[in-house]
């Protein structure tokens, strides 16, 4: 059975397991909102000549 050492042990251990989770997810979504392209720059496309030649 537990002893209440191994179950202080456990609990810290989830919490570094908990902490090193949500910095993990920090830093993907840092990584990805820099990486991300504005809808502005998405919506604004020209049409190429080379698409029209065929008119």
């Amino acid at each position: 059975m537990s002893s209440h050492g191994d179950t202080a042990r456990q609990n810290a251990a989830e919490q570094i397991q908990q902490v090193e989770r949500e910095t993990a997810k920090q830093r993907i979504l840092a990584m990805a909102e820099a990486e991300r392209i504005p809808v502005e720059e998405t919506t604004r496309a020209l049409p190429e000549g080379r698409w029209r030649r065929g008119e």
